[in-house]
């Protein structure tokens, strides 16, 4: 209940986090997100930002929180809640709101249940729209006490994971008739603004808060705007009124979905699994000077990161080529031309990660520009080719060319510190990361004793990416007429399968090393990291039947899928990060090596699990990782706390999947979709691939099960494309 004089105002700035990655969360109001390119909202589920709990709630924009607190209130408290939902394809926020019982004097004034107030919030072009309309369907007028409180830190997404500064800049308030600007001067000498716009003029504005009072009839309906609009330097124009905006983010959306293929099937968790894949992907995917690109996470990794980008245009490659050429010009534009140490930059070395923070301009954190990876450059490479063999699009590949031969430069010249034909890394210096894997965790590189594994270290994983990296390369360059590259590159390509063999088998535990250590000693631990080795084909066939067998033991398989680690090693954690977790993106890369190599059941294993998984999540989105314990009768996976939600590489894992089972490959120069030795999971009957692209071909085909056999249906074909079916 409420009573009308017991105002009530939440704090003004969120409270540092106590540590790296926060996991202090109140879980008493689930969390949304939105986002649309450098700018993503944490929300709750009442549309307020910091109104319960200190964490991660905010606005962001280019790595700066803009806002750190935005609550509403009713009558000095919190409306009462009756649901809270964000749009399917991710673009709105909506949230229904109810009053509570309302005394004065100690009598009821207003019962519940009265007042309905709808919260619609979306973003765009760095800007937070909100809509509140309320509406008195009780039978008396209603009196309205409505408040905003908000406030800014203006803190570098780096101090919300919990770093702590000696110093910071200096904040000023504006306050106006229905306008406040919040400014930051940081040390970096930028200056970084909110402005919000109340609409209409509240009845008080101050610093801190803005005040509405008014009287509703019955059956009257009101409405109010929010607009927070984040910017950096020269301040611009006013942001677009609420409708307009709303219009012109529909369209956006509309016309990225266009390039999509859409996927239907008989299962509809199945359906809204991939309906939020997909949804997922294009509110993660900005559009960047050199086309679009897919942002790696909310709320730590909302930019560009290479390997992310990577992986996820390889897991979408054959539904939205489009989003790997984007993905393929950015990185091209950003690629490495010199030795830098604070950024492990060397030349022809593919990004890790980019920031537009403050901490980044000062140097605080290295990762303005970092190149702390040592798979990004071979994936790089690798997502090349496959986007020619996807595509045919010849004019990229040679617009792309000079950086390929430059990653090449790489692999063979920094990238191999000490010329035994392995590439391998040590970070350059003390800021950056000490393991610049996809296991990027300190401990998530050791050997079999436990003790960690000091570098130069070379990853199996990695050698698996550099040998696909110059099988795809050779076909490329034959494609541009080097045909005598290509041959050269095929032939490195054979010598690194051998030499890989030799030193990365160890029979003992039945599967390869997680790594070499800087003594070339192999760290004989049995990891999900061996599986992935099979993306390639580097893997004799008797070695990737062993590595099958033991991923799909319950050492490894949880019910849930994969884990990073089998439970038996030294350092397994089913709640670490990188020790024992499962991470789904991971799962798709393994079950993509196993249908490589013919283990369709291994495949349907996997999948199986993550769609069981998924099941159980929260709007059927599977998270960064979830932790690895072992599967319960009618219980849920763990969910690992601070796991980002969503995540572009965990969206895109059940379209590999899908790919992965159907077996679809394609073919441009034959004008040709081929499905090879196609089957379908035990919980999907049928699948049908609508707008599914080759050229300028569309068409449309469904997959029928039956029994243990599949047909394929072609629905539509427009264009001279070729769709058939391989079973043997």
């Amino acid at each position: 209940m409420l009573k009308r004089h017991a105002t009530e105002e939440p704090v003004e700035e969120a409270r540092e986090t106590p540590f790296y990655i926060p996991g202090t969360g109140s879980s008493t109001r689930p969390r949304r997100t939105l986002q649309r390119g450098d700018c993503f909202a944490v929300l709750d589920s009442f549309g307020d930002m910091g109104a319960v709990t200190d964490g991660t709630d905010g606005l962001f924009f280019c790595d700066t929180r803009h806002l750190a607190h935005l609550a509403m209130l009713l009558d000095g408290g919190h409306p009462l809640l009756l649901a809270s939902n964000v749009r399917d394809d991710n673009s709105i926020l909506t949230v229904d709101l109810t009053n509570p019982d309302i005394y004065l004097h100690d009598e009821l004034a207003q019962p519940k249940d009265v007042l309905h107030i709808v919260r619609r919030l979306f973003l765009l072009n760095g800007t937070a729209y909100q809509r509140v309309r309320l509406q008195n369907h009780g039978e008396h007028p209603f009196d309205i006490r409505l408040s905003f409180s908000f406030g800014s830190d203006f803190a570098d997404l780096f101090e919300v994971r919990g770093m702590h500064r000696a110093q910071r800049g200096t904040t000023t308030t504006e306050a106006g008739k229905d306008t406040v600007r919040l400014n930051y001067r940081g040390l970096d000498g930028n200056l970084r603004r909110t402005t919000i716009l109340f609409d209409p003029v509240p009845v008080q504005l101050s610093n801190k808060v803005a005040s509405y009072t008014f009287k509703l009839r019955p059956d009257e309906m009101r409405s109010l705007y929010v607009t927070v609009k984040c910017d950096h330097g020269e301040e611009e124009g006013a942001p677009p009124a609420f409708r307009k905006a709303l219009r012109a983010a529909f369209n956006e959306r509309r016309s990225a979905d266009e390039a999509v293929t859409e996927i239907t099937s008989s299962n509809d968790i199945f359906n809204e699994l991939v309906s939020r894949s997909l949804a997922d992907l294009a509110m993660l995917t900005a559009n960047t000077p050199q086309g679009p690109y897919p942002y790696a996470g909310i709320p730590w990794y909302s930019t560009t990161f290479g390997r992310d980008g990577i992986i996820t245009a390889m897991q979408t490659m054959w539904c939205n080529p489009g989003l790997a050429k984007g993905v393929l010009r950015r990185l091209a534009a950003f690629q490495a031309n010199k030795f830098d140490p604070r950024a492990d930059a060397e030349p022809g070395k593919i990004l890790h990660e980019m920031r537009g923070g403050e901490m980044a301009a000062l140097g605080e954190v290295p990762f303005g520009l970092y190149y702390g990876s040592v798979d990004s450059t071979p994936l790089f490479i690798m997502l090349a080719g496959l986007y020619a063999e996807r595509t045919g699009d010849i004019d990229t590949v040679r617009e792309l060319w000079p950086n390929i031969e430059a990653a090449l430069g790489w692999i063979d010249g920094p990238g191999d510190q000490d010329r035994d034909g392995f590439v391998e890394y040590e970070r350059a210096h003390e800021k950056g990361l000490a393991n610049q894997g996809w296991k990027d965790s300190q401990d998530a590189v050791f050997h079999a004793d436990g003790s960690l594994a000091h570098g130069p270290i070379a990853l199996c994983e990695v050698q698996s990416y550099v040998y696909a990296a110059k099988r795809l390369a050779a076909r490329a360059a034959r494609r541009l007429g080097k045909r005598a590259f290509g041959y050269t590159l095929d032939a490195q390509a054979d010598k690194l399968a051998e030499r890989f063999e030799a030193a990365f088998w160890c029979e003992d535990i039945g599967t390869y090393a997680l790594a070499l250590d800087g003594e070339k000693r192999p760290c004989r631990v049995r990891t999900s990291n061996a599986g992935q080795v099979l993306l390639s084909g580097i893997a004799a066939p008797e070695r990737a039947d062993s590595v099958m067998n033991s991923l799909t033991k319950p050492s490894f398989f949880s019910g849930w899928g994969i884990r990073t680690v089998a439970r038996e090693e030294r350092r397994y954690n089913p709640m670490s990060y990188h020790n024992g977790s499962v991470w789904p993106h991971d799962n798709s890369l393994i079950a993509a090596g196993f249908a490589r190599y013919g283990y369709k059941n291994a495949v349907d294993q996997i999948f199986k699990g993550l769609f069981d998984a998924a099941s159980y999540m929260d709007l059927r989105r599977l998270p960064e990782l979830y932790c690895g314990f072992n599967r319960g009768r009618q219980r849920a996976p763990t969910r690992y706390p601070v796991a980002c939600s969503p995540q572009a590489w965990a969206a895109g894992t059940p379209l590999l999947l899908l790919q992965a089972c159907l077996g679809l490959e394609f073919d441009p120069d034959r004008n040709e979709i081929l499905l090879r030795k196609p089957h379908l999971p035990g919980f999907l009957d049928e699948v049908t691939l609508r707008n599914l692209r080759l050229g300028q071909s569309v068409v449309d085909v469904t997959v029928r099960k039956h029994g243990q056999d599949v047909s394929l249906q072609v629905l539509r074909n427009e264009g001279r494309v070729v769709v058939s079916a391989v079973y043997s």
